[in-house]
């Protein structure tokens, strides 16, 4: 009896899973079709795969996917033998394609054909391309039709990608850590490659593939010059051997000054020979060992890092350089327009416009900008970059951050395909009408030649990959987006919820409604009506409205929200920066006018006082508070949703998922409590009638550190400085980091001064404080927060600058507290 019991038990672990649900399948889970007669239908459909030797990884990945929907394992062919055939090729390895007329010009070198043909006798599905690449691309649409039971009967889908490159930028350190990642440690284990070739490498070039992605930049942007060397070169190599038959091409990050830091030369002059000559070698080198090599980004004169304006020259001049060297393999130069002064500009949104508009038409053709969505730094809003649009000559690839650096890291539920989609349907009226980012990209406007769309990737070494499970989602919205910019957010989402979790009408409609809407939310909570760049300094965990001081005006938020006693936001009109005169002039009317402005933007463009009257009626600060609210009771909402739809969802991604909405309810009061408390010290005016006050006091939300945050990097000698623990218990305020207070007993849940302590006098009544967190006083009515303290004079606080330069070994350099790296 006891025998029977064990070997009863033994049979029940070998049929159980090897692992629970966690996320590591992503949208590929391929589990059966629950309901039988859909089920049935499907297999009549999908009975026997017909494919050539040469696709056999199309071949496995289809047979993969039928065997896990339909219960079965179809049986393979040489040709079509029975009704429900699914034949698989290209014109080259098929001489059947040719037979048939599948029009696959329209499908160009990456695109395909699904179609339901009558051939010898029997009704079947083919699935063509002109490349293997196109035809894996294609099983990936069909089984994602199955994924979400959509008919296969009669099917006549012609699909090609509408931008050529679509890249993933990786911003991953050769120490494997990630700058601004939230999923762990880098997935590329650099001390184990070349030799060991990770399992993982190969589900993450067949989870790209799914989603059309064909490129991919393994290393930051900020990256080190050993990257270059030789037995990295050899490492990546191996990676682009794993990735090669999925369709994605490895593209790497490039210093400029690389000539000097492993070449041995004096200059990285991009117009001086010698240098020329050690690029070309480099180059040569690197297409000996990666054939298909996609070729160079590049971040330069921005944030410290190298460029060719450090010799006097442009950075056409620069970018034309590495263009030269590498066009003979048929390479490209993705040239990052994220730039500003090193001298503080009168307004950092102009900075990229001002520097590369005069130099249109003056890059090489295979030379394009990088560009990111909008003109600061990927803000939970912002206007579209005025760069879309104004270079006609000069093929602009967009850059949205997929990873979360602004929106709530991984914890927060921030469904990014609306604010991607908000960018691409902007109007830039460049050619009038209906001038969409997305027609800029795509090449239709201008006529571009080489065209991309860039994706700053949330990929880590976490099991569900991207660091929470909805954090997947906004992955799959950028592949899916980057193949077509005019897809539709909420379309992804629906089919994201299908494939990730179930097809059950009554989880997916309001999975969806609470992704739709999560954006949204976060913008209330962190930085309502256009308020941009409002959190903590370094880390950006967390809220820092009065954040300034420090080595840059612009590294701070009173810069950018600029309140006083008068009002709040920043001016771009002509009586402020004038930023909007780098729009089209239909686009700066539009934007120049408080009643044209959309409210959702109005006080990125003008500075309003307290009492200003919004849309609704309602005084500005009345409506900033009651969108602050807003934001909170949203996530109240969706935690609600969630918890709803339990029996819909495995126990281990169900409990996850409501772990982390807890926290974003936590972190989004937190955020409205802190907001609201600053904003209030300076505008002096009641909270409208049912709103509740903040939790805490200004003080307590000011002193709160975090000085490992993920993401950031500080050394041990800033931490000690800045966040020096003195006693009491560890606090829970924002789930994860340690708080210490210093130079006194831990505040409530324990929190930190990184500043010394000051008496309520110097709290209220606007003077400055906290590192010159503020710069207001009696005497100082109109004269901005963001015109600087200098924190020494005041006996203030001052924070050590820190370099952000990477290490002579490539082990990543510390970064400045005050400055975003990125």
């Amino acid at each position: 009896m006891r025998f029977a019991l064990l070997l009863a038990l033994l049979v029940m672990a070998a049929a159980a899973p090897a692992h629970a649900e966690d996320g590591y399948e992503l949208w590929l889970r391929y589990r059966p079709i629950a309901n039988e007669s859909l089920r049935e239908h499907y297999q009549n459909a999908a009975t026997e795969i017909a494919a050539p030797p040469s696709l056999a990884l199309a071949q496995s990945e289809l047979s993969r996917g039928l065997s896990g929907l339909l219960g079965r394992r179809e049986p393979l062919a040489a040709q079509p033998t029975r009704n429900g055939s699914i034949l698989l090729g290209t014109p080259r390895a098929s001489p059947l394609i040719d037979k048939v007329p599948l029009f696959l010009a329209a499908a160009g070198p990456e695109g395909y054909v699904i179609r339901t043909v009558t051939h010898a006798g029997h009704r079947i599905t083919v699935i063509a391309a002109n490349s293997d690449a196109g035809v894996l691309y294609g099983v990936f649409h069909f089984l994602r039709l199955i994924q979400t039971q959509q008919p296969i009967d009669s099917l006549d889908i012609t699909d090609a990608p509408r931008i050529q490159h679509r890249i993933l930028n990786h911003w991953d350190n050769l120490d494997r850590s990630v700058e601004r990642g939230y999923a762990g440690q880098s997935i590329w284990d650099w001390q184990k490659l070349p030799d060991y070739l990770d399992p993982r490498y190969t589900d993450y070039a067949r989870a790209c593939a799914s989603l059309g992605i064909n490129g991919t930049v393994p290393t930051n942007v900020n990256p080190s010059p050993i990257g270059l060397t030789a037995p990295y070169l050899r490492k990546y190599a191996a990676l682009a051997n794993v990735f090669r038959p999925y369709g994605l091409h490895v593209y790497l990050t490039a210093r400029f000054s690389a000539p000097v830091e492993i070449g041995g030369l004096k200059t990285a002059d991009p117009l001086d020979p010698a240098v020329r000559a050690f690029w070309k070698a480099k180059v040569d080198e690197i297409y000996a060992l990666i054939p298909d090599f996609g070729g160079f980004l590049v971040k330069a004169n921005s944030e410290g890092q190298p460029g060719p304006q450090d010799y006097h020259r442009t950075h056409a001049q620069g970018a034309n350089m590495l263009a030269d060297v590498i066009a003979p393999h048929g390479g490209i130069i993705l040239w990052r327009a994220f730039v500003y002064s090193k001298d503080e500009p009168q307004d950092r949104a102009k900075q990229a416009y001002s520097e590369f508009v005069p130099l249109d038409g003056q890059f090489r053709g295979n030379v394009v900008l990088q560009v990111k969505n909008g003109p600061i730094d990927f803000q939970p809003r912002e206007p579209f970059h005025p760069l879309f649009g104004a270079t006609p000559h000069t093929p602009l690839v967009l850059e949205v951050q997929i990873t979360k650096e602004y929106l709530g890291f991984a914890t927060h539920l921030v469904y990014l395909a609306p604010l991607f989609e908000e960018t691409l349907r902007s109007d830039t009226y460049a050619r009038g009408r209906d001038s969409t980012v997305a027609k800029v990209i795509d090449g239709s406007l201008f006529g571009y030649r080489t065209t991309g769309m860039a994706g700053v990737a949330n990929i880590g070494s976490d099991r569900n990959w991207t660091g929470s499970q909805f954090d997947q989602a906004n992955w799959y919205a950028f592949g899916r987006l980057a193949w077509n910019p005019l897809s539709s957010s909420r379309n992804i989402a629906e089919d994201w919820v299908k494939m990730t979790f179930t097809n059950e009408p009554a989880f997916v409609e309001p999975v969806v409604d609470m992704m739709m809407g999560s954006r949204e939310a976060a913008v209330n909570y962190m930085t309502p009506l256009g308020l941009h760049h409002q959190m903590a300094r370094n880390s950006h965990y967390g809220p820092g409205p009065w954040v300034t001081g420090g080595s840059r005006a612009d590294w701070t938020s009173t810069y950018y929200n600029r309140a006083d006693a008068q009002g709040i936001g920043f001016d771009r009109t002509a009586t402020g920066s004038n930023a909007v005169a780098q729009y089209a002039k239909e686009v700066a009317a539009e934007f120049s006018g408080t009643s044209s402005t959309p409210e959702q933007l109005l006080l990125w463009f003008h500075h309003l006082p307290w009492d200003y009257r919004t849309r609704s009626g309602r005084t500005l600060w009345d409506e900033l508070v009651i969108r602050y609210s807003a934001g909170v009771q949203t996530v109240s909402g969706m935690r609600k949703t969630w918890a709803g739809l339990q029996s819909y969802v495995d126990p281990e991604r169900f409990n996850e998922v409501s772990s982390f909405l807890a926290i974003q309810e936590k972190e989004a009061k937190w955020w409205r409590d802190a907001s609201i408390a600053y904003f209030q010290s300076l505008s002096k005016r009641p909270l409208p009638a049912g709103y509740a006050a903040p939790e805490h006091d200004l003080g307590y939300y000011e002193s709160l550190c975090f000085p490992y945050a993920p993401g950031t990097r500080y050394d041990s000698a800033t931490i000690s400085r800045d966040c020096t623990y003195s006693g009491g218990s560890h606090g829970d305020q924002a789930s994860g980091p340690l708080f210490h207070r210093r130079g006194g007993a831990p505040i409530g849940n324990g929190a930190c001064w990184d500043y010394p302590a000051l008496p309520e006098s110097a709290r209220s009544g606007g003077s400055a404080h906290r590192g010159s967190a503020r710069a207001h006083d009696t005497g100082r009515k109109n004269r901005p927060a963001h015109d600087g303290v200098d924190p020494e004079a005041g006996n203030i606080h001052a924070r050590q600058r820190l370099r952000s330069d990477q290490g002579p070994q490539g082990v990543p350099g510390r970064y400045r507290p005050d400055s975003p790296p990125q």
